[in-house]
């Protein structure tokens, strides 16, 4: 396990915007409790809360990654009118206290489904 610092800052904040993630044209997720995760220099990420995502739409995989700084990532995938996108939410069910925040919420990769943010 690794604490972030200086040299790899990790900022958990409320987006204060309302957050809508659709893949295929169907709503996967929308709140308006969003965390925004910035980690070093990477791209901010949206956490949403596992509540307001449809998890009708998701099925759990066997995949797992690491990351030093959060811990384990478990991932999802969605089915969405007869295509199944793999592996592509993931989420830290117990992650380290450092970002303990990010517990119970998922994140998509933007390059698979579309991630709006929208006025409050």
């Amino acid at each position: 396990m690794k604490i972030p610092g200086p040299d790899h800052p990790i900022t958990i904040t409320s987006n204060p915007k309302r957050v809508r993630v659709s893949a295929s044209d169907t709503t996967v997720a929308d709140t308006g409790q969003a965390l925004s995760l910035k980690e070093a220099s990477y791209p901010a990420v949206q956490y949403i809360p596992r509540t307001d995502a449809n998890m009708a739409l998701l099925t759990r995989t066997t995949h797992v990654t690491h990351c030093p700084y959060k811990g384990d990532a478990n991932y999802f995938s969605i089915t969405v009118g007869g295509k199944t996108l793999e592996n592509v939410i993931w989420t830290y069910e117990q992650p380290y206290d450092a970002v303990g925040q990010i517990a119970g919420h998922l994140a998509f990769y933007p390059d698979k489904v579309t991630i709006e943010e929208l006025a409050g």
